[in-house]
């Protein structure tokens, strides 16, 4: 990985939620019982979903101690909790004193997550899924921004059922008035987004106005009657997820993914370098990690990946604001498989991002 990530902060959590698609991620990997999944942890939520497949072994991999301890926390939330407990523990609902549920789960982690939460009162009291950089940017946008360009109304009514064309219609001339336009753009320029919500080094690859393509793609899904049951959408502009939750905390995935729990394996390095004492890989769910990466440091990964993917293997990962294309770093190893990754790109509730990569490797 880039030098420029070393001096980044660990400390804390960026991410409390996945915000990459796992409907997509799992549809784009085929998973087959009893394989071996690499997946980059982050918040753990699609890591977790990869369990549904029965796998033999599900690798987590991440480099900030604090994404892996809040993955930790996730799964021993899920091995104690019913359903209804886990989603009230974890803010999806309202309706539990979620410190006193942490007292009680507590002896499920170990002592290094032990450590770090025992400090963090206030976050599991708000609900974890709130408790990340990211997740305090965009509620300063829900709680802040948002209410000067429209009433709470007006957001209700952008998420009503509508038809295509109705939607299309109040996107014009409802809500993208110059309010919405500027202080969108203002709100998610490279800068802004780079100090509140990620970090500047994150950003040191993109070449392209991060507000215009951001608005971009903004604008075409707001005006698609996809946006309507958007769970992604509906914590950004209304400070929840709605009716509609996560992969993961579904009612048969999470029954599922309770039952698969010892098959995770939690890894504190690159997520290349994780996988290289557990053998040779079926799938891998990359993240958008790419993105952070120079040409050659990508090149380089590209090489390690080839050596952990079995023949036929699957990769996926997303691609932000940086094109960086497996196939094309190393074509003798990987094939990209065009048309599939089109066709879930189109299905992608991650509509922020420049697309969805579905990577074969080559026999």
């Amino acid at each position: 990985m880039s030098k420029h990530l070393d001096h980044i902060s660990a400390d804390y959590i960026r991410y409390a939620n996945c915000w990459e698609d796992a409907d997509v991620l799992c549809a784009g990997l085929s998973l087959q019982k009893n394989t071996k999944i690499l997946s980059v942890s982050s918040a753990g939520d699609n890591t977790l979903s990869l369990l549904t497949a029965n796998p033999e072994l599900v690798v987590a991999a991440d480099l900030n101690p604090a994404q892996l301890n809040l993955l930790r926390l996730k799964v021993a939330a899920i091995s104690a909790l019913n359903r209804e407990e886990y989603i009230a523990f974890s803010g999806f609902v309202p309706g539990i004193k979620r410190v006193d549920t942490y007292l009680k789960i507590r002896s499920n982690l170990n002592q290094e997550a032990r450590g770090f939460w025992d400090s963090r009162a206030s976050e599991i009291n708000m609900g974890i899924v709130f408790c990340g950089k990211f997740e305090r940017y965009f509620a300063f946008f829900h709680h802040k921004i948002l209410p000067l360009i429209h009433q709470r109304k007006t957001t209700d009514k952008l998420f009503a059922s509508k038809t295509e064309s109705e939607q299309m219609t109040f996107y014009i001339n409802t809500w993208s008035n110059w309010r919405w336009r500027l202080l969108f753009k203002l709100f998610f320029s490279k800068t802004i987004m780079g100090r509140f919500g990620r970090d500047p080094a994150f950003l040191k690859e993109v070449k392209v106005p991060v507000s215009e393509f951001i608005y971009e793609k903004t604008e075409h899904h707001l005006s698609s009657i996809k946006c309507q049951d958007n769970y992604f959408l509906s914590h950004i502009l209304r400070g929840k997820f709605g009716a509609t939750l996560p992969h993961y905390v579904r009612p048969v995935n999470y029954e599922i993914i309770k039952e698969n729990l010892t098959q995770l394996s939690i890894e504190k390095n690159y997520v290349q370098k994780a996988g290289e004492k557990y053998g040779l890989f079926d799938h891998f769910n990359l993240s958008n990690i790419f993105e952070y990466m120079n040409p050659q440091v990508f090149k380089e990964t590209a090489h390690d990946l080839a050596k952990l993917s079995k023949s036929g293997a699957t990769l996926a990962y997303w691609n932000l604001m940086v094109q960086r294309k497996l196939h094309e770093a190393l074509p003798e190893s990987f094939s990209f498989d065009r048309a599939r990754s089109a066709e879930l790109s189109k299905m992608d509730k991650g509509f922020f991002y420049g697309d969805f990569n579905l990577i074969n490797r080559i026999s």
